[in-house]
């Protein structure tokens, strides 16, 4: 017994041997797939040496003397014989045969891999069709409809992780429609009512809260065993632009975070100065960067020296005021350059021994025996290097500066935009933490205070990265989905194109709404192609727009078809004659795009065949019973809203700090 093991121990590791040499095992160092190449070329020659071989034997062991028809019968046995045995003959003729057949098969074989023609029957001049419901059914959650992204009326992509990775989308889409298109009933609306994640929605004339609000104020269902035991109420937000007595408090200054306040504070200043100038000539350049020196040193100094209740565009105002440059004295101090002195002297500790204080700056004295804090004097540092740069300009240079600060800061002397952005209460930091919705109202007439929304954007994109970034998953416990409709009214986010591409990993997604592609190339120049590239879906409500028309009929593509032509000849002899032929055609033409049904629209989703399919129909959603636009009880009540959630209005000062700052000859 203790043999017959070993025999079969024996036997298993020739096996295993075997099967090592042919497919590469861990075993044996071995390309497997190189051995498995000979193989699938050695198996057919094999195969055509043994036939070769076969038929030889049995021709030459034919005993009948005479011509070929009289030897086709033996011949015909001997090679059934011959066959049943599967080893090959020997002898040197057969084998001489065997060889010369399976070379012959090798040069065919060859050649015709050589001379292989593609064929591509019915695609020869394109091979573009519509999609269907297969094509899109790995794409979306056939369990739970709610968690899907609403596209068409039978198209969606699912917020979930896809089942493959080669089913994986991002989120981020680009909706294109001209006026009354529909791009806020078919996709806005009713994206809100999926209640999947958190939202920033941009809403023109502020009609989209009204008729949405109520349904995201009772919020979410609550599903246990299939039924509803609850709900999760959204936390909404309203920054409005049109009338700021609906609006709650926004204070950019506010998200100057600790651990990157210099950043930021640039930031800050580039996304102002981005979307407070108008179209730039030349000249320009040298006096816009002289205005970002000036507004980041004030910024820093606010930051620095003020008490956190006046870190807002308020005191920014005050302090350009307070500038007082005087073209034919130099050596003249204003009150924000002795600011500027005693703050190099706090943070350095560079006291005099016997420092005298004149009157109007006797309110330094104090900083003597206080010590500074690290950051304080970090950023202290920082300001003092911008301020002394922006000094470095002449008198009458540095008055032109002053003027172009003060003309780009004049919208924030609007009282009521002092009073909404004293203080802040949009806790943009907060918006993956909890269910939130965030309406950004803005008018589609004025743009007069977009620049806010822009800033809000940019800090709001930045703060949820930085957030998603500090948590285990690098992911937001909320997805965020930002709907920017009329995302063309907004001015410029910088950065955007890099913004976009990057967000989908922090479970943070853009819906770009526009009426035109020349919009957003009008926006944004080389980098509109970018941003259009890192939005999976694209989808087209309708338009007449040239641009946009060919854009869409080219990224279709063409389809193949048939066309036949009839010819007829007359004479004593009557002909007909019908000619078939291919030829190449637009899946869908610009003029047919231009008058497609107003019901309809087109859909193309990266890697997938394009959808031709109706819009989405609002009043079949489940939800679509908790809006204004079903009943009037529904309507939710801004103002009111607002006056609730306020925690205070803040009072302006009766005067600037100007009087503070002057000299005491200037008081006189």
């Amino acid at each position: 017994m203790q043999k017959l093991s070993l025999n079969n121990n024996q036997t298993c590791q020739k096996k295993n041997l075997l099967t090592s040499l042919i497919w590469g095992g861990d075993g044996v160092n071995i390309d497997s797939g190189k051995i498995r190449k000979i193989i699938i070329f050695a198996l057919p020659l094999i195969m055509f040496f043994w036939i070769g071989n076969k038929i030889s034997f049995a021709y030459r062991t034919v005993t009948v003397v005479g011509d070929i028809s009289v030897k086709a019968y033996p011949f015909i046995d001997n090679l059934g014989n011959a066959v049943t045995n599967p080893l090959p003959s020997l002898h040197p003729y057969d084998v001489l045969i065997g060889a010369i057949v399976a070379g012959i098969a090798k040069l065919v074989i060859e050649y015709k891999k050589k001379h292989k023609k593609k064929f591509a029957e019915d695609k020869e001049y394109g091979s573009a069709r519509w999609g269907n419901e297969k094509d899109i059914a790995p794409y979306y959650d056939k369990q739970n409809q709610s968690d899907n992204i609403i596209l068409t009326q039978s198209e969606r992509l699912t917020m979930n992780k896809a089942k493959s990775p080669k089913y994986e989308r991002n989120k981020n889409v680009i909706v294109y429609g001209g006026s009354g298109s529909g791009k806020t009933r078919f996709y806005v609306k009713p994206n809100l009512m999926q209640m999947h994640s958190s939202y920033v929605v941009t809403d023109p004339k502020g009609t989209i809260i009204n008729d949405c609000g109520k349904l995201l104020q009772r919020g979410k269902p609550i599903y246990q065993k299939g039924d509803i035991i609850g709900y999760q109420p959204y936390e909404i937000k309203i920054f409005n632009t049109i009338d700021f007595k609906k609006s709650m408090h926004y204070n950019p200054f506010a998200y100057i975070r600790p651990e990157t306040r210099e950043q930021d504070i640039l930031r800050t200043v580039e996304v102002l100065i981005a979307n407070t100038t108008g179209e730039q000539k030349g000249g320009d350049e040298f006096w816009v960067k002289a205005e970002k020196l000036l507004y980041t040193s004030y910024i820093a100094l606010i930051l620095t020296m003020c008490p956190e209740n006046e870190w807002n565009f308020e005191t920014l105002i005050d302090f350009v005021n307070a500038s007082e440059c005087r073209e034919d004295d130099d050596s003249f101090k204003n009150a924000i350059d002795w600011a500027f002195y005693y703050l190099e002297k706090w943070i350095e500790k560079d006291w005099d021994k016997d420092e005298q204080f004149e009157e109007q700056n006797e309110n330094y004295a104090d900083l003597v025996d206080i010590d500074v804090e690290p950051w304080r004097a970090s950023l202290g540092r920082f300001a003092v290097r911008q301020y002394k740069a922006y000094k470095l300009a002449a008198g009458k240079t540095a008055k032109s500066i002053l003027i172009s600060c003060a003309t780009r800061l004049a919208p924030f002397s609007i009282d009521s935009i002092l009073e909404i952005t004293s203080y802040d209460e949009m806790q943009l930091d907060t918006i993956g933490d909890r269910l939130t919705a965030l309406f950004i109202v803005v008018s589609d007439t004025d743009a007069t205070f977009n620049f806010l929304v822009a800033i809000m954007y940019s800090q709001l994109f930045n703060l949820l990265c930085t957030k998603a970034d500090k948590t285990p998953k690098g992911r937001l416990k909320y997805p965020v989905r930002c709907l920017i409709d009329e995302f063309a009214n907004i001015k410029q986010i910088p950065d955007f194109e890099k913004i976009i591409a990057v967000i989908r990993s922090r479970g943070i997604s853009a819906s770009i709404i526009l009426q035109t592609k020349s919009q957003l190339k009008s926006l944004y120049k080389d980098n509109a192609e970018t941003i259009e590239g890192n939005c999976d879906s694209e989808l087209f409500l309708g338009g007449k727009e040239k641009t946009t028309l060919k854009d869409i009929s080219d990224n279709l593509g063409k389809e193949t078809i048939y066309m036949f032509n009839t010819s007829r000849t007359r004479g004593t002899q009557e002909s007909y004659g019908v000619n078939y032929q291919k030829l190449g055609k637009e899946l869908m033409s610009r003029d047919e795009i231009s008058v497609m049904d107003n019901s309809q629209c087109v859909l193309q989703i990266r890697g997938l065949h394009p959808f031709l399919s109706y819009k989405y129909d609002i009043t079949k959603h489940k939800n679509y019973k908790y809006l204004f636009d079903y009943d009037d009880k529904n309507y939710f009540d801004v103002k009111k809203y607002v006056k609730r959630k306020h925690n205070h209005t803040a009072e302006l000062r009766k005067s600037t700090k100007y009087t503070e700052f002057q000299t005491v000859d200037e008081r006189k």
